[in-house]
């Protein structure tokens, strides 16, 4: 059994082949849009994912929480089984919590891009783990961006949907 020539068309002829026409789940307006919005979660998502880390090397390290103004001064280290007594602003909680929050809307975006790009399951995964690895959001935000771009050159055909 032989594998079909790629460069042959159905009429037989070599270097005639059809492009297969790509689709995608909006118009270009759309994914661009979809790709701003990403571009925007992914960048504030692996900030607070850098002040994660920060707060975490706090809490685990130096047994303490991060504290916003008090008598201690405008950014002071308080240890743990202080820190609810504390006069000031626990930035600590505040971090996770924020960055929780803003995870689930980074996996919106990502959901939304995804679908509209119709990639496989496995891209949406690299793209959510963005979100969780420290540094990582950056490194595949520009992939994505880059890969969106180049999709979208190489199919205009698929620029008007309605």
């Amino acid at each position: 059994m032989s594998t079909p020539d790629v460069n042959k068309s159905t009429d037989g002829k070599p270097g005639t082949a059809k492009k297969t026409k790509r689709r995608f789940g909006g118009t270009h307006a759309q994914i661009l849009s979809a790709v701003k919005f990403y571009k925007v979660l992914a960048y504030s998502t692996g900030i607070m994912l850098l002040l994660v880390v920060v707060e975490m090397i706090a809490a685990y390290g130096m047994q303490s929480h991060i504290m916003i103004g008090g008598p201690e001064g405008l950014l002071s280290l308080t240890d743990k089984e202080f820190s609810d007594s504390a006069e000031g602003f626990n930035f600590s909680t505040t971090v996770l919590i924020v960055h929780g929050w803003m995870y689930v809307v980074y996996l919106i975006a990502d959901f939304r891009l995804w679908q509209m790009m119709r990639w496989p399951f496995k891209q949406f995964l690299v793209m959510a783990l963005g979100g969780v690895v420290p540094l990582l959001s950056f490194i595949v935000e520009r992939r994505i961006h880059r890969q969106v771009e180049q999709e979208l050159a190489a199919h205009p055909e698929a620029a008007s949907r309605y």
